[in-house]
């Protein structure tokens, strides 16, 4: 069951009354906590189900007692972000270096390509890589719960979708000028609507986008079609499940721009071909809802999907049957529903995030044994409490232990999920190296890890409710929040005093080694910036 599930049910209104003609406060409380308009308090929510520190200890007994693997510093992607990040050779590299450091060190041939004064695609990212998005520098207001907001590939356009029912698309290039109100290009009231838009895509040139509702029906508008800010040609795509209270949770374009992925509330993969305007495909993935589903990487025939039932499956579409559906494998660890996915776009890796309260990275060559997903659906079958409107229980807040045959390579804890599908992301290849993992927060935070040691290097918060979605701008040190409070924030680095001054008082000291200038604080041998012959020369002159 997903957040938006309750709301789409019908009410009796009649069943609000017993015999005597007297409202039934049970089930106008049940209502009440359907609808979003009233939570339960701390104090009295052990009384509505979320349980005892008891009832906690049953519902994990069996479910979790070992370590959480670690071994993300065995794997490739170890080196690999510390090669694209430029700390592969350079063990210096870690610490955070000015901007002017680097320049007054690529001038003095200290860094960057050899006798040319640039610098390594691993300098560049490597100085870039600490602008982290730190200050506001914009924030929108809408009317309702803002759920999804992305930036397109090419960083120059962003999208929202809010529980108003109109998706409004931004030129993302004037987010920073804060002497105007920032307003949408395109403001697109969006169609069968049952409760929200629930997810939303853009083509990959930019030139569409897709979202899905509490419908059969997936919907595709023209950004550019119309010079009406308020008007765009609609295409309908018809999914043709076979259950009545279908809904989409995650979508995805396929690279080449002619299929778009989805996964159902009804356990289903759908395929839809735009070129055929058919479905293609309808494949049994999973045993409960799918809220998350991915493409591994731009030639779309490895597919990813994550569900409530905590597992994370992987499929290739050249061995994919309707009839008799085989996964490649699948990935257990987490032992609550998953919320999202996202690959690094390179078919190996890609990251989980989970109600369990935790992000997993893994690596798509170990999967994981039929016993471990057995002991996740288990572990998922006893959990006890509800994410939509209770509490975090404590044990399932605090705990490190996960199921025996977890295959996952590094655990992040820190953020919160709960009210609804939260997501986490990669970040950025061209400016960050992906060398981090960011969330959104139940508590209106941005979280953002290193993905190598796991540590928070930065929590930013500025929202009054859960922050659901948080899209990082692919060539600049940006990113947007969107949150439940109503609104979106743009936020930039701000260089601190720190990265923008050096003192130049006392140069580094060196010592002569092999003919050779040493600098005694990175350990490297640099060449002479003068003859010697030429300082001797000098010397006796004068």
């Amino acid at each position: 069951m997903e957040e938006e599930e309750e709301i789409e049910e019908e009410v009796q209104y009649e069943s609000l009354y017993d015999d005597n003609d007297e409202p039934d406060l049970s089930v106008v409380l049940a209502l009440l906590l359907r609808s979003g308009q009233v939570r339960l308090s701390q104090g009295v929510i052990n009384r509505f189900g979320e349980g005892s520190d008891e009832d906690d200890e049953d519902a994990s007994e069996n479910q979790a007692g070992l370590e959480e693997p670690d071994t993300i510093k065995e794997s490739d992607l170890t080196q690999d972000v510390l090669l694209h990040t430029g700390r592969l050779a350079n063990t210096k590299a870690n610490s955070k270096e000015s901007i002017v450091k680097s320049v007054w060190k690529r001038e003095l041939s200290c860094c960057g390509a050899k006798r040319k004064n640039v610098f390594t695609a691993g300098c560049q990212t490597a100085i870039c890589s600490h602008q982290i998005p730190n200050t506001v520098v914009n924030s929108v207001s809408l009317r309702e719960k803002v759920f999804c907001g992305i930036y397109s590939e090419d960083g120059n356009t962003f999208l929202s979708a809010c529980q108003d029912s109109h998706l409004r698309v931004y030129d993302a290039n004037r987010f920073d000028d804060v002497s105007q109100t920032c307003k949408p290009f395109k403001n697109i009231p969006a169609l069968d609507i049952g409760w929200s838009i629930l997810d939303v895509a853009f083509s990959p040139d930019a030139l569409y986008l897709a979202y899905t509702t509490w419908s059969s029906v997936l919907h595709i508008a023209s950004i550019y079609d119309n010079e009406d800010v308020n008007l765009s040609s609609h295409h309908a795509m018809d999914l043709r499940p076979e259950n009545y209270n279908f809904a989409a949770f995650s979508l995805q374009f396929s690279a080449d721009n002619n299929e778009v992925l989805c996964g159902g509330n009804d356990g289903h993969l759908y395929i839809y071909d735009r070129n055929r305007n058919s479905r293609t495909s309808r494949i049994y993935a999973h045993e409960d809802d799918i809220n998350a589903i991915r493409f591994a990487d731009k030639g779309s025939q490895i597919l990813y999907s994550g569900g409530d039932d905590g597992l994370v499956n992987v499929w290739d579409r050249r061995m994919l049957h309707e009839n008799s559906p085989q996964k490649v494998g699948s990935f257990a660890g987490h032992v609550d529903g998953i919320t999202f996915i996202d690959s690094k776009d390179d078919s190996r890796y890609l990251l989980s995030n989970s109600k369990d309260q935790t992000i997993k990275v893994w690596d798509v060559r170990k999967f994981s044994s039929a016993g471990a997903q057995e002991a996740v659906k288990v572990a998922v079958a006893r959990q006890a409490w509800d994410y939509r409107w209770q509490q975090v229980p404590r044990r399932q807040r605090n705990r490190k232990k996960t199921v025996a045959g977890d295959t996952s390579i590094k655990t992040y804890h820190g953020h919160e999920v709960t009210n609804t599908l939260i997501r986490a992301r990669f970040s950025p290849m061209h400016t960050t190296g992906q060398r981090y993992i960011y969330t959104g927060c139940s508590k209106g935070n941005v979280v953002i890890y290193d993905i190598l040691t796991g540590e928070i290097v930065s929590k930013i918060k500025r929202h009054k409710h859960c922050v659901r979605d948080v899209s990082w701008h692919p060539y600049e040190p940006k990113l947007v929040s969107t949150s439940w409070d109503g609104t979106f924030s743009v936020w930039s680095h701000e260089t601190e005093a720190g990265d923008v001054e050096m003192d130049i008082s006392k140069p580094s000291r060196k010592r002569r080694l092999g003919g050779k200038d040493c600098d005694e604080e990175d350990g490297h041998s640099y060449g002479l910036r003068r003859s010697p012959r030429l300082a001797r020369a000098n010397y006796t002159s004068t």
